[in-house]
């Protein structure tokens, strides 16, 4: 097993690191905000940390067989249902929630990053993901008429 410390840190990182997404989201009055982006990126963090060191007590038992990137997927599973749920079809062409949804399946990322232990592609994911939906909005205000209003 990890030290306490270690297991702070690590859920520590996950919760900072959505809350850089979550507050340019929050600041773009988006539902999911920084709570919601804190939230899902602290708990994929200690979902990946029970995974991973959860099970050390049966670990080489002849009737346990150990596989913690099933519980990875899960997680990207079940948060791709919530995802789904963000997305809105708000009249004939127009869907509403995409940023959002895509979102926060990467911050659960982030957060399964920092759960297990990789913190440079975590910060790294932050960075980039922060980049995306903070950098790009100048652009497709420049180059697209779609965005002028906003």
């Amino acid at each position: 097993m990890i030290h306490w410390y270690e297991i702070l840190l690590r859920l520590f990182l996950a919760a900072l690191f959505g809350a850089v997404i979550g507050l340019e989201r929050e600041h773009r009055d988006r539902a999911a905000g920084l709570r919601t982006h804190m939230l899902v990126s602290m708990g994929s963090a200690l979902i990946m940390l029970v995974s991973s060191f959860g099970f050390q007590d049966i670990v080489g038992a002849s009737y346990a067989e150990l596989d913690p990137s099933r519980v990875a997927a899960q997680i990207v599973s079940g948060i791709g249902f919530i995802g789904a749920g963000a997305i809105l079809l708000r009249k004939p062409g127009t869907v509403m929630g995409l940023t959002t949804a895509s979102g926060i399946w990467t911050i659960a990322g982030i957060g399964m990053a920092i759960g297990g232990g990789m913190y440079f592609v975590a910060g790294s994911g932050t960075l980039l993901s922060f980049l995306i939906l903070w950098g790009m909005r100048v652009l497709q205000r420049k180059f697209s008429n779609k965005f002028q209003n906003m």
